[in-house]
This record gives structure tokens, C-alpha cells and sequence, in this order.
């Protein structure tokens, strides 16, 4: 995993928008609809040979596929894992329930949106969970390295380092309910076993992997909102532990875990507190941590690096973008934001500079216009480059 002691590096959380096309296949076949495989594949692959410059362009350092091959982050292992069908809705999040308001302005604002629901009609484990076939993710790996390839022959310039993401068990197993195993360690211990195969490829394959893990604190407002916050807690030590037990053969600083608490615009005002879930969250074998500091619920928590210090040889990716607003925020902003991260920690070389969370870890659920991310990628480079100039 990069280190800098010359300037603070960019990245983001891996979705960015999807051409419209590939999202109205993608919500097609969700909603249980025939649809043509081999130009949903072909317009992935294209999309994929469009979104890596686009990274480059706007001056982010370590980049990925935008997840543009996917549907959504955690929803397409139900098309390389067994196990899964059915139908059931989520717990509505206990912030969007206090605000009857917001929550009919929220309904008629998807309304009529093209897209891939991860809350609604989502499917349940109602068989044994396995993954079926590694060519899956071996395909999904080398269509991004020859695109990798091919950029750098057209520009002579590449990415400092890709990464690919994957899912946590954990967001599985609380968003796929579980209707077949007889517990849910048994539930999770399936799905780490699963989602091995995913992790170990990627890493084989020379590329960092991200773990995208909303459930260590969104899940507190969602399937935890009505019990306490122990038992939460007790939720997180468990997948942190199948996670670790995936990980039993990956170095790990080639490994970096995303939390958030959510990728919605809504109250948050049910969050859990950083430092209430950091302590649980350190236990994972991972070199560094993806978290948000720049949204208005999350943006002061930076000073909880201050008192719970991660290890010297980790890394902090930190959220100075919002994927969730059309503001593009000043790059003296994002210069502040990547500064005070900066002292918190106490070395530079240990920070960079990343987005909140995806732009579209849904398909058709980013609200963020396609000109304005890459406009918003490019300030945070340029704060990036202001940062830089003071830290260093």
C-alpha cells in the first residue's frame, strides 16, 4: 500500500456514475427481467475503457474500474455465489423514520428513477452459499488490467496503484437476509469462505484491495436500531472476525477497510459515534481505513484519531469529498480538511485523500451529475496539491 513522503495522494470508494444504457440493463435484470448478457458485458467493458482515463485525467492516484462491470457493490455476488433468491425488503434506517417529511420526499424522488435498489425486493440466502466459479472474478480482474494496459499506451501515464473493491461479509449478510442457515455465524462463515476466493484473486492479480464494509456502523440504525449498543458492537467483532479469517492469506497493507454510515443524503442523526465503533474496528488485519470526514454528520470526527491512534504502519484514506451533493467543494477546503486529518494522525505520509463514499454504488442511485464528480475530483487534486505544499 502507497506511502507518501513527498505529497498526499488521491483515491475514492470505487463506484462512479455508469453510462445510462448499462444502468437501464442492470435495473432491467434486477427487477427480474430477461436481458440481453453479452451487450450487458459489452457495455461494461466499454464503460470500463471510458471511466479509467477519466480517473487519470482528474488527477487520481490510485484508481480502480469504477465497479462498472456491477450492478452494485455487494448485490452481484447473488450472479457468482449460490445460494441466494428470493425476496425482502430492509428495515426502513431509523433516521429516515423520524422525519415523515423527508421520507415522502425521498420516495418521489426514486420514484421515477432508473436504477438498482439495494433495500428493496433484495434477495435472501436460501441455500448453501459458495461461490460458483472463479473465472468470474478472473475475468473482472483481466478486463481491467488490459485496460490499465491499453491507457498507458495511449497517455504514458497510469494509476501510482489500482484497487479493486469487495464486499464484507457483514454487509451480505445484513442486507441478503439470512432464510437458511441456523445461525448467522454460520451465515458468515459461509460467506467469508466465499467471498475468499474474491479477495485472494485480487490481491494475486496485483491490485489493493478495498473492503467495502457500510454494515460496521450503518447497521446500528438499521437492524441494531432497537437494541443496544453491546450488542451491536458484538455484530462488528464478528465480522471483523470473518474477515480476518478471509484475509489468513493476504498481507495485510494490501488491504484497506471502507466504513460509513450509509451512502444516503438523509438526517444521520441515528449514527453511532466513531469512537464508540474504532476500538472494534482496529482489530481488523488491514493496513489502513476508509473513513468520511467530510459529510456534516462525520466531518469533526477526524479528532478521533487524536486519542485512538492507529498502528505506525497504517494508513488513513480521508473522505474530503461528499459523493452525495452537486457543491464542488473550493480546493482550499479540501486542502483543510486533508490537513486536519493530517495533524490528528501526526505524519502526512500516513494520509490520503479519498471521497465519502461511492458516487454510485447502486446503479442510478448516484445523484451526483456525471460532469460534476469528475469537477469534484479534480478540486480534491488540486487541494491535494495545496496540502501538500504546507505538510511537506
Amino acid at each position: 500500500m502507497l506511502h507518501s513522503s513527498e505529497r498526499i495522494l488521491t483515491t475514492h470508494c470505487g463506484s462512479l456514475p455508469r453510462p445510462a444504457a448499462l444502468t437501464g440493463l442492470y435495473a432491467s435484470r434486477a427487477a427480474g427481467e430477461k436481458v440481453d448478457e453479452a451487450a450487458l458485458a459489452e457495455l461494461g467493458r466499454q464503460a470500463l475503457n471510458w471511466v479509467v482515463p477519466q480517473q487519470i485525467k482528474s488527477g487520481i492516484d490510485i484508481g480502480n474500474n469504477g465497479e462498472q462491470q456491477r450492478e452494485a457493490f455487494f448485490l452481484y455476488v447473488r450472479h457468482r455465489m449460490s445460494g441466494f433468491g428470493g425476496a425482502w425488503n430492509r428495515r426502513i434506517f431509523a433516521d429516515v423514520a423520524k422525519y415523515a417529511g423527508f421520507r415522502a420526499q425521498q420516495a418521489a424522488a426514486y420514484a421515477s428513477t432508473v436504477s438498482v435498489s439495494n433495500t428493496a425486493t433484495v434477495p435472501q440466502a436460501i441455500g448453501a452459499v459458495k461461490y460458483l466459479d472463479r473465472a468470474f472474478v478472473e475475468a473482472e480482474c483481466g478486463d481491467f488490467r488490459a485496460t490499465l494496459d491499453a491507457t498507458l499506451e495511449a497517455n504514458g501515464g497510469g494509476f501510482a496503484e489500482p484497487f479493486f473493491t469487495a464486499p464484507s461479509p457483514g454487509i451480505i449478510a445484513a442486507a441478503m437476509l439470512n432464510a437458511f442457515y441456523d445461525s448467522e455465524q454460520a451465515y458468515l462463515d459461509a460467506l467469508g469462505e466465499a467471498l475468499r476466493v474474491e479477495y485472494e484473486t485480487i490481491v494475486a492479480h496485483g491490485y489493493l484491495l478495498q473492503i467495502d464494509a457500510p454494515d460496521l456502523a450503518m447497521e446500528r440504525h438499521i437492524t441494531y436500531q432497537d437494541r443496544p449498543l453491546a450488542d451491536f458492537l458484538a455484530f462488528v467483532e464478528r465480522v471483523i472476525g470473518t474477515i480476518n479469517r478471509a484475509l489468513v492469506n493476504i498481507p495485510r497493507d494490501r488491504v484497506r477497510l471502507h466504513v460509513c454510515w450509509g451512502n444516503y443524503e438523509g438526517p444521520h442523526d441515528c449514527d453511532v459515534p466513531l469512537e464508540d465503533i474504532l476500538p472494534v474496528l482496529r482489530q481488523a488485519r488491514v493496513g489502513g481505513f476508509v473513513l468520511p470526514f467530510a459529510n456534516p454528520r462525520h466531518a469533526h470526527e477526524y479528532h478521533v484519531l487524536e486519542k485512538q491512534k492507529l498502528d505506525d504502519d497504517q494508513i488513513i484514506v480521508a473522505g474530503v469529498i461528499d459523493p452525495l451533493t452537486n457543491f464542488v467543494e473550493h480546493p482550499e477546503v479540501v486542502a483543510e480538511r486533508i490537513e486536519r486529518v493530517a495533524r490528528a494522525v501526526g505524519d502526512p505520509s500516513r494520509v490520503i485523500a479519498g471521497v465519502d463514499c461511492g458516487f454510485d454504488t447502486s446503479a442510478g442511485r448516484g445523484k451526483v451529475a456525471e460532469d460534476v464528480v469528475w469537477a469534484k475530483m479534480t478540486a480534491m487534486a488540486e487541494g491535494a496539491r495545496i496540502a501538500s505544499g504546507r505538510l511537506f
